[in-house]
């Protein structure tokens, strides 16, 4: 994933394609894949697990391509792993042991909602018309989700609200990683936020306990191969896309993933795991979806503006 071309180049739209292709479809079928993985072995051990090894592959493959990680390096990648991995994966992880991978997937696709608040607290995006719709228009697919889950269970409300604060930081994540000095190679990109990410997953889960509750003679053959898939797939390949698309796209732009994750999510986990396609999720997936659309309509004449003010600044390279 070379950066030196224009994006207009056959390669670098070729490339754009595959990193949006792996963030929309595959990130949508790792929602069931995590609730696979943390049936038998514990979450934040899963996801320390998955983003360490990950790490390591990314950064043996990026040694070979002749990076060599700095100091700056490592700290942006802290920075990044600490809030998309540490604090949005893990507490996703954990969600998914109380609820369904669709509803998880559905609640996480509020991400853009969170990304245009952020901007807009800070001043990098204003509210108009239709944004501020979309805004509500996904408040209250959030809140037809909130109110039958939280009256399921103490532990399902629960799982809800750490989902959304997984949302919530995956959001500050994005917002946050074009400003930050990561390394130039894709590969090292990802690998620094992978393995900082997963040693902070690792001393969280064994400052919490899960390390010594966890028997590797009880983990099951399909938490094992939900794993290896969460590994390969979702974070090698997917994470590496989504690391390259931060620092290439407007972030409002890759937070469109949450248009086709929850749909490919609810449909995986009705096809594959049997999880029922009820009534508030499907119509939440609606209402989200079209905040989503909303959203970025309102941000395009902001970006033609600021287009037409700055021609040589666009963010894509």
């Amino acid at each position: 994933m070379g950066v030196s071309e224009p994006p207009s180049s056959p390669r670098s739209r070729a490339v754009r394609l595959f990193a949006f292709a792996a963030v929309y479809l595959v990130w949508g079928t790792t929602f069931l894949a995590i609730r696979y993985a943390v049936e038998t072995i514990p979450p934040l051990t899963t996801a320390a697990v998955r983003h360490g090894v990950a790490g390591g592959v990314l950064l043996a493959l990026a040694r070979l391509r002749g990076y060599r990680p700095r100091r700056g390096d490592w700290i942006a990648g802290s920075v990044l792993g600490a809030l998309l991995l540490l604090t949005g994966h893990g507490l996703l992880h954990w969600a998914e042991q109380h609820i369904a991978s669709g509803l998880a997937a559905v609640l996480i696709a509020t991400e853009p909602l969170w990304i245009l608040a952020i901007g807009a607290s800070l001043g990098r995006q204003r509210f108009n018309r239709a944004n501020v719709a979309g805004l509500l228009l996904g408040l209250a697919g959030v809140a037809l989700l909130t109110g039958p889950g939280a009256s399921a269970g103490r532990a399902a409300g629960w799982a809800i609200l750490a989902t959304l604060a997984s949302s919530l930081a995956w959001a500050l994540g994005v917002a946050v990683g074009p400003l930050l000095k990561l390394p130039e190679e894709p590969l090292g990109r990802a690998a620094v936020a992978a393995l900082t990410g997963g040693a902070m997953l690792l001393v969280l889960a064994a400052a919490t306990g899960e390390l010594a509750r966890l028997q590797p003679s009880e983990v099951s053959a399909r938490s094992a191969l939900g794993l290896v898939y969460l590994i390969t797939f979702g974070s090698i390949i997917a994470f590496t896309a989504f690391t390259w698309l931060l620092q290439h796209v407007s972030p409002t732009v890759v937070a469109t993933h949450a248009f086709v994750n929850p749909v490919v999510a609810v449909v995986v986990g009705w096809a594959w795991a049997g999880e029922p396609l009820r009534r508030e999720p499907a119509v939440a997936t609606v209402a989200i979806a079209a905040a989503v659309a909303l959203i970025q309509r309102g941000e395009r004449p902001a970006r033609e503006v600021a287009g037409a003010a700055r021609p040589e600044s666009h963010g894509e390279t």
